[in-house]
């Protein structure tokens, strides 16, 4: 009997605010990006407890730090908005972090955590995002631009990780009224 190997559909994952209770899923997620990827500059992962209180505290700010739950209820991926640089004047921007657990890569999560980070950052007061990507990853840069951001720039060798040199790409899209009216 012949058989063929068809994709399995997968359902839209679970989109909901990030607690502390989902600081070890989270941390690790992130572990396995710093270990064997590029889009994150760091070394040395964050430690459950440093992204237990990194999610309190976005949370403490009104910023959004969401989770995608698998079919199982598991953490499938994770994304945030954060303002984009401190100084006072940067209040109404901000940066967007996301990050897919390594067995649900290519599902769509990347896509459904965009989809809700974006109304999530405008109903938090931001006026615009900012993609920082790291390594310039291609599916990222992908993901972005499906989802209105613009190209903004390109930072040559800003990074050096697993034995090269590392390009950051910059992609910006406008949220709510963007520049159009002055911030509230």
């Amino acid at each position: 009997m012949f058989r063929q190997n068809l994709p399995v559909p997968h359902t839209a994952p679970l989109i909901e605010s990030a607690t502390p209770d989902d600081a070890r899923a989270i941390a690790s997620i992130y572990a396995h990006h710093v270990a064997r990827g590029t889009a994150s500059y760091d070394i040395e992962p964050r430690s459950v407890a440093a992204t237990a209180a990194l999610i309190s505290e976005y949370r403490a700010r009104g910023w959004p730090f969401l989770v995608a739950r698998a079919a199982d209820g598991g953490v499938a991926g994770y994304a945030y908005a954060s303002q984009f640089r401190p100084r006072a004047a940067y209040a109404w921007a901000c940066e967007d972090s996301i990050y897919i657990a390594p067995a649900q890569q290519g599902r769509g999560v990347g896509r459904a955590l965009l989809d809700a980070l974006l109304p999530a950052a405008e109903a938090a007061g931001f006026r615009t995002m900012v993609a920082v990507i790291g390594g310039g990853e291609p599916a990222s840069v992908a993901l972005h631009a499906a989802c209105g951001f613009a190209h903004a720039g390109r930072l040559a060798g800003m990074g050096w990780k697993h034995g090269r040199w590392l390009d950051t790409v910059y992609m910006q899209r406008a949220l709510g009224d963007g520049t159009a009216s002055p911030p509230e």
